[in-house]
């Protein structure tokens, strides 16, 4: 397990293929293993492929065009994250009205629902990058609106999947967790 955390990436480049249905299945299915708070499971997943994938595309320009009108090179590019992307998760976390604990549980179940997909996808050879900011859209309500999200939900990420277009095989930089650790 340690080896597989090592090696998960943020793959940022794809090839120009479809996921296949079996496998998106799979990386959701994982996802609902995630350990979540009383068993809430407050999770939703918003799979955009095709035409759904291109009005997602139309959102986050419409949203770059408007937050950097002077900058088409910085909106150039950042669509290039998406527009070569050929499958996009975006993934909501139940809202408990009242209970703003329980609300934030829930987005600490989701997180462990994406890691989840994350390390299924390296297994069934995807690569994926987790978004917010930016493309992502996580901030802004322009994605909410788009998928149909509920008022009872918050987006917590813009999964970004597909096959590499390239292995990365470095090891990345990690500080050791002596350094980030006290015992007590």
């Amino acid at each position: 397990m340690l080896n597989a955390l090592k090696k998960r990436r943020a793959i940022r480049q794809f090839e120009a293929r479809e996921v296949e249905r079996e496998k998106i299945e799979q990386l959701l299915e994982a996802a609902t293993y995630a350990p979540n708070d009383r068993m809430r499971e407050p999770w939703h997943f918003y799979v955009m492929q095709g035409a759904s994938l291109k009005g997602y595309e139309q959102v986050a320009l419409n949203f770059l065009e408007k937050r950097f009108p002077t900058k088409p090179h910085l909106v150039e590019s950042s669509m290039e994250a998406i527009t070569k992307t050929p499958l996009i998760i975006a993934v909501t976390s139940a809202i408990v009205e009242g209970d703003e604990g329980a609300t934030k549980d829930n987005i600490f179940a989701v997180s462990s629902a994406i890691m989840s997909m994350w390390l299924m996808a390296e297994q069934l050879g995807l690569g994926m990058v987790w978004r917010t900011r930016g493309v992502g859209l996580v901030h802004d309500t322009a994605l909410h609106a788009y998928i149909g999200a509920s008022e009872q939900e918050q987006l917590v990420g813009t999964l970004c999947i597909g096959y590499p277009a390239e292995s990365i095989t470095s090891e990345k930089k990690r500080t050791a967790f002596a350094e980030k650790t006290t015992w007590l």
